[in-house]
């Protein structure tokens, strides 16, 4: 029998359909919310505190001690000491006598307060916000990269292109395959290979001595004729990505060639 499903109510808060019923939901909730309390984290660790923070305070950041609960009153029934720490954050404050050197950030309330952004679409094609350089690239190259598009299109209905500030990202979906770079008169393509060597493709570790970029590679494109001519290859390099999930191997830049 199939393990029932219980949630919380609905909160739709920054990709958080439900509330927390629980500790691990108010940890994830609070990482949401952090640079809103004007937050950063030096340590989520096991044992008394759970983490380890620091706030904006005006004239620098100050260190504070952090205890996660689902209720307030649950650092009591812990048997916590409250000299040992400084906040509790947590889903519902519901402990009357707390002691007063303890802080509480009930996010039940303080989400109410927070703009929420709304989930997007990943494939977005729009230009991240305050951005403009499209609009000094050549139209020659703008063809291009729609063509270019189009034909990543056509390896499967599942591919997620993004727009980002020099270019576009490109998904298989589950990772990135291919970066697309605008330069003032060519289109830069860093592909996944493998490791595999690849006509007309340097590799990203060349005339370097940096560890990065062994599954990586560079080319560069002109014109339609050059898009024809390495449609194979980048066809190659979606292959790849897949055979790589497939096998549970790392795919980032900085990932290290499988001994064989």
């Amino acid at each position: 029998m199939a393990d029932k499903s219980v949630v919380g109510d609905i909160i739709n808060f920054r990709g958080l359909v439900y509330a927390p019923l629980n500790e691990n939901g108010v940890v994830f909730l609070f990482g949401k919310v952090m640079e809103d309390l004007n937050m950063y984290v030096e340590e989520i660790k096991p044992g008394f505190p759970d983490c380890i923070a620091r706030r904006f305070t005006g004239r620098g950041w100050s260190r504070i001690r952090i205890e996660f609960e689902y209720y307030s009153k649950n650092f009591k029934t812990h048997g916590h000491n409250a000299n040992e720490c400084d906040v509790i954050v947590c889903w519902e404050h519901n402990w009357n006598g707390c002691p007063s050197n303890l802080e509480v950030i009930e996010l039940k309330d303080v989400i109410k307060g927070i703009e929420n952004r709304p989930i997007k679409r990943p494939d977005s094609l729009k230009p991240p916000e305050g951005e403009d350089y499209f609009n000094i690239i050549p139209e020659s190259l703008i063809h291009l990269s729609d063509d270019l598009l189009s034909y990543f299109k056509t390896f499967s209905e599942d591919i997620v292109v993004k727009r980002v500030k020099l270019g576009y990202t490109i998904y298989s979906p589950q990772r990135v395959f291919t970066y697309i770079y605008f330069r003032k008169n060519f289109i830069r393509l860093m592909i996944f290979t493998r490791g595999e060597e690849m006509e007309g493709v340097d590799p990203a570790t060349a005339g370097t001595e940096r560890v990065g970029g062994q599954k990586w590679g560079y080319l560069s494109l002109k014109s339609e004729e050059d898009l024809n001519k390495y449609k194979t290859i980048l066809r190659r390099s979606y292959d790849l990505i897949l055979e790589t999930i497939s096998c549970n191997e790392p795919t980032g830049y900085w990932a290290s060639l499988e001994s064989e």
